[in-house]
């Protein structure tokens, strides 16, 4: 595997990638919580891409992989942050944004902040505004007690090692979310969704195509798909909708 390249940013950050050239808008994956840019998804789609001469950008968030930073130091804002940051600087016009997880939040904070520079928009198991839905509102009084007093408190998950959530990360979520007021997404979308994820719920899914304001948005759900949603057919999934997305700008 190549070495990744680096980008200094403003924030004093140091954000590794990879990019590849190619034509046509530029497809850029975006990763979930505590997830890095090797996953599964990001390496298939970034061959998927290569094959078709597409352009393709993988990065680290920071405190992720293998870009600068601890992880109990970040927040949404800054990996949103990072995302405008790193797209600016490696990418020109139009792209096409596949977002994993956290990864879709992020997708959707970028979407919000420069709806010129989406043609079109995949998310995977997307969790907008997850640190107030799915930590804040299910944890207990006690734990509640915990984190204010503490700043930070252990989170079990079946995906990931335990890890940390700070006091940070759920103030600064409620900066930054898009569920509760309008969410205009002008351009083509396309969501999936496992019906076996246990970290991200079909509710939330279902909720967000509600919610959005889009003249092209789809949601297939897959049957026993859970939270990786990493296997051939489910890749293959992602592999359609971006190649759904591409066709529909040719005909533009």
């Amino acid at each position: 595997m190549s070495l990744p390249q680096y980008l200094a940013t403003p924030q004093h950050r140091k954000l590794a990638y990879h990019i590849s050239a190619g034509e046509g808008p530029c497809v850029v994956f975006l990763g979930g919580l505590k997830s890095d840019m090797n996953g599964t998804k990001a390496l298939h789609l970034e061959e998927w891409c290569k094959k078709r001469g597409l352009a393709f950008l993988r990065f680290d968030y920071s405190g992720h992989g293998e870009s600068s930073g601890a992880f109990e130091d970040g927040c949404i804002g800054d990996w949103a942050e990072d995302t405008r940051e790193i797209l600016a600087a490696l990418t020109q016009g139009k792209l096409i944004v596949v977002g994993s997880s956290m990864g879709g939040w992020q997708a959707l904070l970028f979407s919000r902040s420069k709806p010129e520079r989406i043609a079109g928009l995949v998310t995977i198991a997307a969790a907008p505004d997850f640190t107030e839905d799915s930590y804040w509102s299910l944890f207990t009084n006690d734990q509640k007690k915990l984190l204010t007093r503490e700043g930070k408190i252990a989170i079990q998950s079946e995906y990931m090692d335990t890890y940390f959530i700070t006091s940070r990360l759920i103030q600064d979520g409620r900066e930054n979310l898009v569920l509760r007021e309008p969410l205009n997404l002008p351009f083509p979308v396309r969501c999936l969704q496992g019906t076996a994820d246990t970290a991200v719920s079909t509710e939330t899914a279902i909720k967000l195509l509600n919610h959005a304001e889009c003249p092209d948005m789809r949601l297939s759900l897959v049957k026993d798909a859970d939270h990786r949603f990493s296997d051939k057919s489910c890749l293959e999934l992602i592999e359609s909708a971006v190649e759904e997305i591409s066709r529909s700008l040719i005909k533009i």
